[in-house]
């Protein structure tokens, strides 16, 4: 079964902006702390935003400022909003969702970011 769905990715320029999409199953929604993760060509993946169910939201110093991540609880629905996009944006998006001892990620969606 898949809980998580991403989407919304695509190709932008330098500056540019995307919004990412992120469905969720209802009882995992409601439970969980939900989060963005982006992974490049041969590197880790990274955290990019974090939002806890008590609406408290963690970025890293590298989007801070330009990504905000959002949820609509009747939609069970997550957002990326990415704005002044730089050419080292570009990976592979992928959504997720914690809570107590359990972790689900979603198939992911390609972001590029052309200079």
């Amino acid at each position: 079964q898949v809980l998580l769905v991403e989407s919304g990715g695509g190709l932008v320029q330098a500056g540019g902006s995307l919004r990412l999409s992120c469905a969720a199953s209802a009882t995992i929604f409601s439970v969980s702390t939900m989060g963005w993760y982006r992974q490049a060509p041969g590197k880790q993946r990274e955290l990019v935003a974090t939002l806890t169910t008590d609406s408290r939201t963690n970025y890293p110093d590298s989007v801070k400022g330009r990504f905000t991540i959002s949820r609509d609880n009747a939609k069970n629905t997550v957002y990326l909003q990415m704005n002044s996009l730089k050419p080292e944006d570009t990976g592979v998006y992928y959504c997720n969702a914690a809570w107590y001892g359990h972790n689900v990620w979603g198939q992911g969606t390609q972001v590029t970011v052309a200079s």
